[in-house]
């Protein structure tokens, strides 16, 4: 009942990953490796392979990253698929989730198939991106619907606590 009842954030998570390589597809098709297209001021399409992870960290190592990273994005896929199960009723921790799952998935297949993540917005909005902001949302929204925690009562006159 409890997969059933996560089944939409799995679901989530699968259309994100289908969409993040279909997108990393036709940038491939349409660019060239380095090829920059301005789109806005501040956002730009450039089409760059990410051995690494966040930032470029261990770009430059002999390769032996790459088994590294898919590794640490299996186990935390797995980690983010027992959070979902546990808290299949909070939606926005469930959406948020669901989009980095669908991201960290599509890492995986690009690192498995190319040696490295496709990456091709400049200013980086991608679904993992989203969803870690919309997690840090939901923690700030479940501190505050918390209520505080009471004083004890005092006990009455004359009596020892």
């Amino acid at each position: 009942m409890r997969l059933l009842e996560s089944a939409r954030w799995f679901a989530l998570a699968f259309v994100v990953a289908v969409l993040d390589q279909w997108s990393k597809h036709v940038v491939q098709q349409h660019l060239v490796y380095g090829d920059s297209i301005p789109v806005t001021g501040f956002f730009d399409l450039v089409l760059v392979f990410n051995p690494g992870a966040a930032f470029s960290f261990l770009s430059s190592a002999s390769g032996w990253q790459r088994e590294l990273f898919i590794g640490i994005a299996l186990a935390a896929s797995l980690f983010m698929a027992t959070l979902i199960v546990r808290h299949r009723t909070r939606l926005l921790f469930g959406f948020a989730l669901g989009m980095i799952l669908g991201g960290a998935i599509g890492n995986v297949v690009d690192r498995w198939m190319l040696g490295a993540v496709v990456d091709f917005l400049h200013f980086h909005v991608a679904a993992i991106t989203c969803g870690a902001v919309l997690l840090v949302w939901d923690s700030f929204r479940e501190q505050r619907a918390r209520p505080a925690p009471r004083e004890p009562a005092a006990p009455p006159p004359g009596e020892a606590p």
